[in-house]
């Protein structure tokens, strides 16, 4: 068994004016990666030692999700975004901290998606701090272009998935959808290594910078519960069931 501390409440990081709080594990001495999938599993993520998941008073929009990789095939515009970066080269590395081309493309993305976040004025070892974990297997996706690095997807493996920490790409190729691009990649190489699911993290109905979750479908999302026993997960194939969800998420305690 795994202690869980509830932290105190502080302001939500994604819906302005909300106050949050989490869910943590204890005793982080006793993670591994194995450990980890079990948390994943129970809708937990990680930041950087720390294994947490929103536990908020009156609020349950951060929904986990996690594509089931056999079953998902890319729609058109993923297919299109395939296709337009072709010309990438792309590497899995190991690594427990970022190396100086990756620091300085972190950096500049941060400056131009972020520039007012508290991530954008961390050192570098905060930042290494943040996207790795001494318990963790964690593995970087990167894609370079003509040898120029434009894009790393910090990526967990544990037994059963993988796990999708952060991405950051070169502001300058945008248009690239490298977002969208290392999400396909990392689905595929987890369905290469005969693993059952890709998480996500959080899905969050009003946050607009998670809206692109939802294109992945199908997708698997933790259904909000008010104890964690009776949550399951219920596979969405469709638009119009990412809506539902979204609205059973907004309303959960109106209708407790």
């Amino acid at each position: 068994m795994f202690p869980l501390g509830l932290t105190p409440n502080h302001p939500c990081d994604y819906l302005s004016g909300r106050a949050a709080r989490s869910l943590v594990v204890v005793d982080e001495s006793r993670l591994s990666p194995r450990a980890y999938d079990f948390f994943l599993a129970q809708g937990f993520r990680r930041s950087g030692t720390h294994v947490y998941r929103p536990w908020c008073d009156r609020c349950r929009q951060c929904v986990a999700v996690r594509i089931p990789v056999a079953d998902f095939r890319p729609d058109r515009n993923q297919r299109r975004t395939l296709r337009r970066n072709a010309d990438l080269d792309v590497r899995w590395t190991t690594a427990e901290a970022l190396d100086d081309d990756q620091w300085r493309l972190y950096q500049a993305y941060l400056r131009a998606r972020h520039p007012e976040g508290e991530m954008a004025r961390s050192s570098r070892q905060a930042s290494d701090a943040f996207l790795f974990s001494p318990w963790a297997r964690t593995r970087l996706l990167e894609l370079r272009l003509d040898g120029r690095l434009v894009a790393v997807a910090v990526t967990d493996e544990q037994p059963r998935s993988l796990s999708a920490l952060y991405t950051f790409f070169s502001p300058e190729e945008a248009r690239r959808s490298l977002g969208t691009l290392a999400v396909l990649l990392q689905v595929e190489a987890a369905r290469t290594q005969g693993r059952r699911w890709l998480y996500l993290g959080y899905w969050i109905p009003d946050c607009r910078k998670m809206s692109y979750k939802s294109r992945f479908l199908p997708l698997e999302a933790r259904l909000p519960e008010a104890r964690m026993g009776l949550e399951r997960w219920l596979k969405l194939e469709s638009p119009a069931s990412m809506a539902t969800l979204g609205e059973r998420a907004r309303s959960f305690f109106e209708r407790r």
